[in-house]
């Protein structure tokens, strides 16, 4: 049995930056459940982006899995946070789903690379119709 090459962008969590912006707004009685969302997400948050998918592990304890191949992806939308430093991402799927990334380390590299594979994977040549029907 032979096991398809992927190679590794990203395998990790969310941006440590997320978790100490957030630490030091829990000082704060207001900041306290962002606080609280910062630390669920660096226990139990974890991404894994490599060249042929996307895969989101998460929710409570990290038993829920997400896994998106780059030819599912329709659009990208990102947004800065932490001065930059890390950033959230919404990948807009074919069938209208939407898959969020909190906290993506070094997110423009992240969203670059992505926009290149789903460049190349659609650009890859499609299978040709056959003769007599219509495609």
């Amino acid at each position: 049995m032979t096991s398809i090459q992927e190679d590794v962008h990203y395998d990790g969590g969310p941006a440590k930056g997320d978790l100490i912006f957030n630490l030091l707004l829990g000082v704060t009685l207001i900041g306290l459940p962002f606080t609280i969302g910062a630390i669920v997400r660096a226990v139990w948050l974890r991404f894994r982006i490599t060249s042929r998918r996307i895969s989101v592990t998460g929710g409570w304890m990290g038993k829920e899995k997400t896994q998106v191949v780059y030819s599912q992806i329709k659009e990208v939308r990102s947004v800065s946070r932490g001065f930059g430093a890390w950033g959230d991402m919404v990948l807009v799927l074919n069938d209208g789903a939407r898959l969020e990334m909190r906290s993506v380390p070094s997110f423009r590299e992240t969203e670059a690379y992505i926009l290149e594979r789903m460049a190349a994977r659609s650009s890859a040549p499609a299978d040709k119709p056959v003769e007599g029907f219509a495609a």
